[in-house]
């Protein structure tokens, strides 16, 4: 029996990053020997086993074969004679099919050092073609390392586009893949990667009507809403902001692509739109709670935001109502995060004020000095009629808050 570290890990070592989650392939043993010494078995569709101790993933060596469309139409195949050579034949990229053994030595058989060195992702072997997860993973890897994806390994993304093999992607899986994409320091370069395979128009479809679509006037209308958008989800990246933020900022402009244009000025129209379209992408996709959430409301009021310095008082007090700013202060400064990116996705924009922000954080903390209960307690002492109470409260909570954000937009 011998042990190798493989994929992840020793990939990351060799770049320098901080490694994870070890994950080690088992050559010449069978599940009765590994039970023997004490590993849990935990797989269901292949065999993977726990370590005793570290409770690190052991898989034994295995080749596999195409049964079906999707990533799981696949027969995995285990024996002891399986070689370490044939379990890493399998892998989707040559920088994930390298292998250290136990005294610390490279096995590298399909070369990716040299590809790591390069900044290259490359496939392995033509039957990269049978799993559409791994399109959504080369473009991953593209926004995680800032490699380049060989012509041959893109040419055969195209062909399983082609082919209709992205449409066997489940909803969880393209979601998962996304979400860390979106995480990665350049998350542009997934959606490009996504766009120039065309997968982009069958997992996104909102998205990718984005590109070629004009901004308007006074949005620099040298780049389309597509470009404008990278620029977006590249801003919130280099931010470091969380996940919610970074999935807002690429879906709060969708309905730029499904307004004339004549109608932009009007903001409510394409906000409107993209409110719609964001809910059917995220139904689509089964896009958590908090992100869905935020998302809509950075749809519906990013305009309003962007317009702060001219907004009344009463439409602060409503926006701050319309998000629940007053019982979810750090969902709504994630929404400010958001309609920041939004501006500052602009060629030129670094350096550019944002007053936006301080005034509605400002209009935020003069609201909650209003003490609604107190004012609930003096209305229902003085009024008698229990069916007009709600409408009375929140008409003059309403008012007072109005009243202190005025008066902290004087001070």
């Amino acid at each position: 029996m011998r042990i190798y570290r493989v994929g992840g890990s020793v990939r990351d070592e060799l770049l320098g990053l901080p490694v994870k989650d070890r994950d080690y392939v088992v050559v010449g043993a069978t599940p009765e020997s590994l039970v023997r010494l004490g590993y849990r078995p935990v797989g269901k569709d292949f065999p993977v086993f726990l370590h005793p101790e570290t409770h690190e993933e052991y898989a034994l060596a295995r080749t596999e074969r195409k049964t079906s469309r999707g990533y799981k139409g696949f027969e995995v195949l285990t024996s002891p004679q399986v070689t370490l050579e044939e379990d890493l034949a399998r892998r989707d990229l040559t920088i994930n099919a390298i292998a250290k053994d136990q005294a610390g030595q490279i096995i590298d058989p399909f070369n990716g050092v040299s590809d790591l060195k390069a900044g290259i992702l490359r496939h392995v072997s033509p039957a990269f073609s049978e799993d559409p997860v791994r399109i959504l993973r080369v473009a991953r890897f593209a926004a995680r390392f800032n490699f380049q994806v060989t012509p041959e390994t893109l040419l055969l993304m195209k062909d399983m586009v082609q082919n209709g093999e992205v449409n066997a992607l489940v909803a969880e899986r393209v979601w998962q893949e996304l979400a860390r994409g979106l995480m990665a320091d350049i998350p542009s370069r997934m959606f490009l990667t996504l766009r120039n395979c065309g997968a982009l128009a069958c997992i996104l479809p909102e998205v990718d009507a984005l590109f070629g679509v004009p901004q308007p006037e006074h949005a620099h209308p040298e780049i389309d809403a597509g470009v404008h958008i990278m620029l977006v989800i590249d801003y919130a990246a280099k931010k470091e902001y969380p996940l919610t933020v970074r999935f807002a900022a690429l879906t709060h402009d969708l309905g730029k692509a499904a307004t004339p244009r004549e109608l932009w000025p009007r903001h409510i129209d394409h906000e409107a739109r993209s409110v719609g379209l964001t809910e059917k992408l995220c139904d689509r996709i089964r896009v958590p709670k908090n992100c869905r959430d935020l998302a809509l409301l950075v749809a519906r009021y990013h305009g309003n935001v962007h317009r702060a310095d001219e907004l009344k008082p009463a439409t602060m007090a409503d926006m701050l109502q319309a998000t629940d700013a007053y019982r979810k202060p750090q969902r709504f400064e994630e929404f400010l995060q958001a309609c920041a990116c939004d501006f500052y996705g602009r060629p030129g924009y670094a350096e550019k004020p944002y007053p936006q922000l301080p005034r509605l954080q400002q209009a935020l903390v003069a609201a909650k000095l209003v003490d609604a209960g107190a004012i609930a307690s003096a209305i229902r002492e003085t009024n008698s009629d229990p069916r007009k109470l709600p409408d009375t409260i929140q008409h003059k909570v309403r008012a007072a808050r109005i009243d202190q954000i005025a008066a902290s937009i004087k001070a």
